[in-house]
């Protein structure tokens, strides 16, 4: 339907016409010297036309008064308010929280048969998670040295995909701000409802900056019944040239820096899990086991679209406008008003 945002300007419609009777009134006193005018009288010794009650039409003061009409109109700012449409919610609330520090940049991962840095495989696993939750608010936060929020809670998938891709290694700095991020999370997620709040932080070292204590940070978020998920991502194994060619190579652990007991806490003190992942696979088999979590039922939530309206009597008013005024170059365009 058509709806007015301002119906009120409507009552602006009839002000030309009060102008137009105020200034008929004020010529219509009798001035204190009357002069004789013939101009009434025309040749033929009839009266003329305004003087025997007639009026002439007039097609530029007609224009006007609808051009002013549609400008009244256009002015209330008409919508078009469709039809209620359902929005998907199943009742999850999944607050992302990925670590983009340098050590992301480590190539002990593959994807597609080429060892990769670990964050080109996040990306890939994580979007797909994400494509997959129709029906869930997903937010991203962003972590180094210090936690950003990429993308509050949003239905709209998409934008927190392009935003995941878009992010750089050790753009957020190159440290790691475990408990920061677990801080922002819960800030975000405090608002949702209970039993509905949950926030899967993923991360390869240890916490090493930040105003909050990892440990701190995930009893606030279970004190509001905020559930973690936490995945320790990296290699246990990777093999390091040396100056020796092939020979002279040596095996390390690219994830000696991961502190899995702080991370194995966080979990345990809110009622979730902790993840190992040491390749893609098994990366992409833990968000395959947190996608089968029992969805919690919340109430639906509709809205309704809705599309300005207001440029169509503008621009007719505007034309209707431009045409009278062309009408007034005409001898008699205005003649009889």
């Amino acid at each position: 339907m058509i709806e007015l945002i301002w119906p009120w300007l409507l009552a602006a419609a009839p002000l030309p016409l009060v102008v137009r009777w105020l200034t008929r009134r004020s010529e219509s006193r009798q001035p204190a010297l009357t002069v004789p005018d013939l101009a009434p009288y025309q040749a033929d010794g009839g009266l003329s036309a305004s003087t025997s009650g007639h009026r002439r039409f007039s097609l530029p003061l007609t224009l006007l008064a609808l051009a002013w009409l549609l400008l009244v109109v256009a002015a209330a700012r008409p919508q078009w308010t469709g039809d209620p449409i359902a929005l998907p919610a199943s009742g999850r609330d999944l607050m992302l929280a990925v670590d983009i520090s340098g050590s992301m940049g480590t190539e002990d991962m593959q994807l597609g048969g080429d060892y990769v840095d670990r964050l080109s495989v996040v990306k890939q696993v994580v979007s797909q998670f994400i494509e997959a939750r129709g029906g869930d608010r997903v937010g991203l936060i962003l972590f180094g040295t210090n936690a950003y929020l990429q993308a509050p809670l949003t239905f709209d998938l998409a934008t927190v995909m392009q935003l995941l891709n878009e992010a750089p290694v050790g753009i957020a700095g190159g440290k790691t701000a475990i408990g920061d991020a677990i801080g922002l999370g819960v800030k975000r997620l405090r608002q949702r409802p209970d039993g509905d709040r949950v926030l899967i932080l993923l991360t390869d070292g240890a916490n090493n900056v930040g105003e909050v204590a990892p440990i701190k940070a995930s009893e606030l978020a279970s004190e509001i019944g905020v559930r973690i998920y936490t995945i320790g991502v990296g290699a246990t194994e990777m093999r390091m040239p040396s100056l020796f060619g092939r020979f002279g190579s040596r095996i390390v652990n690219p994830s000696a820096e991961l502190d899995e007991d702080t991370l194995k806490a966080i979990a345990a003190n809110t009622t979730g899990r902790y993840f190992r992942a040491e390749n893609t696979q098994q990366l992409a088999e833990i968000y395959a086991i947190i996608d089968e979590l029992e969805p919690v039922e919340q109430e639906a939530e509709t809205f309704r679209p809705v599309q300005a309206l207001f440029m169509w009597p503008l621009g007719g008013g505007l034309i209707l406008l431009l045409f009278a005024l062309a009408l007034q170059s005409f001898p008699g365009g205005l003649r009889g008003v």
